[in-house]
């Protein structure tokens, strides 16, 4: 199969100055990744000089991969084909195809003679995989497109850094924690972030601010705003070069929102957006007058507070994502918006006529599909603008029971939600619905079936 008669000339010229890349550098190895349905980096390394048959006929894998939960285990059988037509053609593990692309190509500057792509998923008869996530993005991001719209977001993520024994076990903290931002935890930590800033800047990625956090060992970044696909093409890149590059230096790095560990503080992704025209000239969020967000701001901001329990799924797939809804504390636990306040699920920040007006989700997970999550902002906003709603009036007291609805409470009651919801069933189908459905199920239910630690301790000694 080639897909080679596909190409208009402006991706030929751009396959050709990677191979060109790839020979004045003489790399010797190709890292081809796609990112699953978990937003995790899965793929193979080929010879370099194999880029050009690559990119005219993709490299085969197995599309068992998009059958498995978290914990690699199957989420449908793979032996009879069940879970929709997608998965059903891939019955018995058959191959599907992971075809590279040329705008996403890196030189990994901590792996001697390698470079990296990010590809798209297709099946053997060159149609693409309608259940991969990066798919599932490119398409509502053209829906916006073609409002002659389009979304910027910048990523401002948090996640936990420990010296490792090499095994992922931790070994302290790199920073004591609970004096945030303080500039001796920054200098203390300077020496281990910077492999991590130096790395990422050679990707094309480099950080705004690094800042200690206010857990210990706890640390946030962020970067300059991008548009839809790419800003979640970089955070599946920054998280896996985050993770390798630290690890490389003696230290484990976890997205994971709450680790078990003594003192920890639960770290949150916070996606900042807005919407522009398609030069990227106006920032169509932005009044002239403070406090008054524009009428596609406010039309956008209705949408996210109207689908905000139903794409808890898609910004928070975790179990432990869930134990940072709490009152009182700056993660939120209701749907509601407030301008500046940090206890919101929303919170607009702005200045009159200020092109960096955007709206921050504070809900996100860290361990978050960075597709879906882009995902849910873009059709949830888009849904507003196309009714038209207006969102209540903001709040000043985000945890009392006036502010708006709570959020779902657990990873299973998020599931429920997101199956019976039919904005999500109409925006993205039923076949990828009832497929994320099955993996997050997958992995709830096994949870439901293990004894946690807490349960341990509470019953063995008492009964």
């Amino acid at each position: 199969m080639t897909f080679a008669d596909r190409f208009d000339d402006a991706r030929r010229q751009a396959h050709a100055a990677v191979v060109a890349e790839i020979a004045g550098r003489e790399l010797h190895s190709l890292r081809l990744s796609f990112a699953d349905q978990h937003g995790l980096l899965r793929g193979k390394v080929i010879h370099a000089a194999r880029a050009p048959q690559a990119f005219d006929g993709g490299i085969a894998i197995t599309g068992s991969l998009l059958t498995k939960d978290t914990g690699q285990k199957y989420a449908f059988d793979l032996w009879r084909g069940t879970g929709g037509p997608t998965l059903a053609a891939m019955a018995g593990a058959r191959d599907m195809v992971m075809l590279p692309d040329p705008a996403t190509f890196r030189v990994l500057p901590w792996a001697d003679g390698t470079g990296w792509m990010q590809c798209d998923l297709y099946d053997l008869d060159g149609e693409p995989i309608e259940i991969s996530t990066r798919r599932v993005c490119q398409l509502a991001h053209q829906r916006m497109l073609d409002e002659g719209l389009d979304f910027q977001a910048g990523l401002e993520i948090e996640f936990h850094l420990y010296p490792s024994d090499g095994t992922g076990a931790s070994m302290g903290t790199i920073h004591p924690g609970w004096d945030l931002l303080a500039d001796q935890h920054s200098d203390l930590i300077e020496p281990l972030l910077d492999p991590i800033r130096r790395g990422l800047t050679a990707l094309g990625v480099a950080p705004r601010s690094i800042e200690a956090e206010l857990g210990p060992s706890q640390v946030e970044l962020t970067f300059a705003p991008a548009s839809a696909v790419e800003v979640a093409d970089q955070a599946v890149l920054i998280r896996s070069a985050i993770k390798q590059i630290a690890r490389r230096h003696g230290l484990h790095a976890t997205f994971m929102s709450r680790p078990a560990l003594p003192d920890s503080f639960p770290s949150g992704w916070h996606l900042h957006q807005s919407l522009t025209t398609t030069d990227g000239d106006t920032n169509l969020f932005a009044a002239e007058e403070a406090g008054v967000l524009a009428p596609t701001g406010r039309h956008y901001l209705a949408g996210l507070l109207a689908h905000a329990a139903e794409s808890c799924l898609l910004t928070t797939p975790t179990i432990t994502g869930y134990k940072r809804y709490r009152p009182k504390s700056v993660a939120p636990d209701r749907i509601a918006w407030s301008r500046q306040h940090r206890g919101a699920m929303f919170r607009v920040i702005d200045r009159p006529g200020g092109p960096a007006t955007r709206i921050e989700n504070r809900a996100g997970d860290p361990a978050a599909n960075p597709y879906l999550y882009v995902t849910s902002q873009l059709l949830s906003g888009l849904d507003g603008l196309e009714v038209a709603d207006e969102p209540p009036p903001p709040t000043e007291s985000p945890y009392e029971p006036a502010a708006g609805a709570l959020l779902p409470r657990t990873l299973g009651e998020a599931i429920d939600v997101f199956e019976t919801s039919a904005f999500y069933r109409r925006s993205l189908g039923d076949e990828f619905v009832d497929y994320l459905v099955g993996l997050k199920r997958s992995e709830w239910n096994r949870f439901l079936g293990a004894v946690t630690d807490w349960e341990q301790a509470e019953y063995f000694e008492l009964f």
